[in-house]
């Protein structure tokens, strides 16, 4: 399937550039076990062109291979969903540290035919039988994160195949076992290990050394796999063999999923996943989320992910706040943004989860309460301390603000084919390797682990607690803003972008748009800006960029501030007159193709 030369060796080179980025902030669990690191430093790496443009079709995604692969279904006519199962396949398999078959999704499909907007929720659902102190030891103290990561315990019933394989359904053009195909033969032939696998395993090495068939796989002759070396995966390309013969529904109801529910089952950590949760697993369409700004339409995804709300809530803080008074050179620009993310995370830590277990209250997104949340917030000066705010008193008072662990290892992607159709796709196992167990070639989730350890406090409950078929909370935030227009029956895409990164998705998204709709940014410039951080307080500046050049501004404002790698992995596409540009984040190993 890999049919153009020229373009597969310049893609090995790619490989060899790739980069890995990651983070190191005290502030929660996932912050202190970050799973990647950066190889290169943003201002090292060899600048990325932004003057192509392509009016057929562009594909982005996080891996040289996966957009080869994409982009010769895009070639050969298929749809944007076509190109979307091809590329999801061959990301499980040369990156699966962050997505595959055992994991969840969020996706945003424009169908430029119907002029429609969907957001499918392909998010993991906790199991059945699983007990609210899912995380608690027995004096109800909360595990240690990688206590309770590493084994079945974290392992939610996996979404990605059912979004593939009913999105292809509805929306697909080319034949579901000829999608397969590409990541079936690189998995059967090899590829290149890159750079940024080969350090995750060096990595993770001690807790994947734990799963025998982890071991057998990474670690050749007893010593991790090195870049360059070429990994065959056949117990994938057998799996996806499988589901090429009998479509995606078999991972539900098959010797596959019994193999999930036995390894998850039988682990030293055992889980709760069982068959039923397999047979009751369902894709749901979700309402979109989508707000005004400026002259533009946002939409993203609403819960379970707070990316909606949160996005919502900062753009709309800042703005009141002054924002758009300062230049992105001032530091006070960078700090109200700061003080806005802050109370966004302040509000999502009580209000946000599953909207099928709990009734998230509508006056977060209120003008008037997104005014009152600026009003303490004065340019210049760091606020001591946040806390929610009360936009509904009749859930307030039951309700316990508390932080879940989220990882930086997930994937985006966006596809865009001839017919205008446009998918903008988070993918996700969580951690790096997930749970560390290994089945049928692919790692399994530890999506779990994205739900508050703590269920409650006293009398009150955490919104985002464990409960027996709930989705966890997320930060994914995949977005498409559209021009705002005076004809509602035409939506005109501006752009689609989206982010892995665990909970600083919401920074790297909110921070692009701004780039581009208040500093009138190149799409590659705006993921290219150093980033500037703050979600509980602590300023975090991206190393080895100008953004430590404005550190003693923030200490004289009285931030605590943190110099730290920041795993982004921004991935986009423009919309102009030219044609369709396309970005990827310098900070991995993305490419962007298009005709």
């Amino acid at each position: 399937m890999l049919t153009h030369p020229v373009r597969y060796l310049k893609f090995l080179l790619g490989c060899i550039l790739c980069i890995a980025a990651g983070m190191t902030s005290a502030q929660q669990a996932s912050d202190r076990v970050a799973p990647e690191f950066s190889h290169q430093t943003l201002t090292s790496v060899p600048a990325t062109q932004t003057t192509a443009s392509y009016n057929e079709f562009i594909v982005v995604t996080a891996h040289p291979l996966a957009s080869q692969a994409g982009y010769e279904v895009l070639e050969k006519g298929g749809s944007a969903i076509d190109a979307m199962v091809t590329v999801q396949t061959v990301l499980g398999l040369v990156e699966p540290q962050s997505s595959g078959l055992g994991g969840g999704a969020f996706a945003l499909y424009y169908h430029a035919a119907s002029n429609q907007l969907f957001s499918f929720d392909g998010r993991e659902t906790a199991p059945l039988k699983a007990p609210t102190d899912l995380f608690l030891e027995v004096d109800q103290s909360p595990m240690e994160f990688f206590e309770a990561v590493v084994g079945g315990r974290s392992v939610g019933t996996p979404g990605t195949v059912k979004l593939l394989t009913e999105l292809h359904a509805q929306f697909g053009k080319q034949p579901w076992s000829a999608l397969l195909d590409p990541a079936i033969e690189l998995a059967e032939n090899g590829f290149t290990v890159s750079p940024r696998l080969a350090d995750s395993v060096s990595r993770d090495a001690e807790r994947l050394q734990k799963v025998p068939a982890a071991k057998a796989y990474f670690f050749p002759d007893n010593t991790p796999v090195q870049t360059g070396h070429v990994l065959k995966n056949t117990d994938y390309a057998d799996t996806l063999k499988l589901l090429a013969r009998h479509g995606g529904e078999y991972f539900y109801r098959s010797a596959i999923s019994q193999a999930i529910v036995d390894a998850v089952q039988s682990s030293p950590n055992k889980g709760y996943l069982s068959e039923e949760d397999f047979n009751n697993y369902k894709l749901l369409t979700r309402v979109n989320h989508c707000f005004d700004y400026h002259a533009y339409e946002i939409c993203t995804m609403g819960a379970p992910s707070s990316g909606g709300i949160a996005l919502q809530q900062i753009l709309g803080i800042a703005r009141h706040a002054g924002l758009e008074k300062f230049k992105p050179e001032a530091p006070v620009a960078w700090q109200i943004l700061a003080e806005a993310s802050r109370r966004a995370f302040a509000d999502r830590a009580k209000y946000v989860a599953d909207p099928d277990y709990f009734n998230i209250p509508d006056g977060l997104l209120h003008e008037r309460y997104l005014k009152q949340r600026s009003q303490d917030i004065q340019p210049g000066k760091a606020s001591q301390e946040v806390h929610p705010g009360t936009p509904d008193t009749s859930v307030s008072a039951t309700l316990i603000q508390a932080s879940s662990p989220e990882q930086a290892s997930t994937s985006h992607f966006v596809i865009v084919d001839r017919d205008g159709n446009i998918l903008s796709m988070t993918s996700t196992i969580e951690n790096a390797f997930g749970s560390r167990l290994f089945v049928k070639g692919f790692f399994l989730n530890n999506e779990l682990t994205d739900f508050s350890f703590q269920p409650k406090e006293g009398e009150q409950l955490v919104a985002n607690r464990v409960e027996t078929g709930k989705r966890p909370r997320s930060s994914m935030s995949p977005t498409i803003v559209f021009h705002q227009t005076e004809d509602p029956q035409k939506k005109h895409p501006y752009l689609a972008l989206g982010s892995p990164g665990g909970s600083r998705i919401i920074n790297f998204v909110a921070q692009s748009l701004i780039s581009v709709l208040n500093w009138q940014d190149e799409l590659q410039v705006a993921f290219d800006r150093p980033h500037i951080l703050n979600r509980f307080g602590k300023m975090e500046l991206e190393i080895n960029t100008p953004a430590t050049e404005m550190e003693n501004d923030f200490t004289k404002m009285g931030y605590e501030v943190s110099i730290q790698d920041i795993n982004s992995g921004l991935h986009g596409v423009m919309f102009t007159k030219e044609g369709m540009k396309g970005a990827a984040d310098k900070r991995r190993e993305g490419v962007v193709l298009g005709k």
